[in-house]
């Protein structure tokens, strides 16, 4: 599956972005879709995951409460929206997918997914 991620920009401390991660191919609904992020001098970290049903998403505690995912199967495509961002929320955000990373229970780790975005950036000022 391939993946093109857009959304992002400069935004406020306290404001909101919607991202969104598009992938082509037919069995887009058959993959988890996790968010990542890698800011300035960092590695890249774990966002969030939602589970190829859409019944399952995990968070990573640095967002919980403030990040929301969800996925729309039937445009092929997986959105995270944020609120509340924060300085520290800046990054390049970067979308992936496989199908077997929430099975794992290593949803978190880049290594497990095999598809990835071409990242967004996202700057919060403060």
């Amino acid at each position: 599956v391939q993946l093109q991620a857009s959304g992002g920009g400069l935004v406020q401390a306290g404001g909101s972005l919607r991202l969104s991660c598009a992938a082509s191919g037919r069995t887009f609904s058959m993959y988890d879709m996790g968010w990542f992020r890698q800011g300035p001098g960092k590695e890249r970290e774990f966002v969030a995951v939602i589970r190829w049903s859409g019944d399952r998403t995990y968070y990573a505690d640095s967002v919980k409460g403030r990040f929301t995912i969800s996925r729309d199967s039937a445009k092929n495509t997986v959105y995270l929206q944020m609120n509340s961002l924060k300085p520290e929320d800046t990054a390049v955000y970067y979308c992936a997918a496989d199908r077997r990373a929430y099975s794992s229970g290593r949803y978190y780790q880049p290594s497990n997914y095999g598809s990835w975005g071409q990242g967004t950036q996202v700057t919060v000022s403060s």
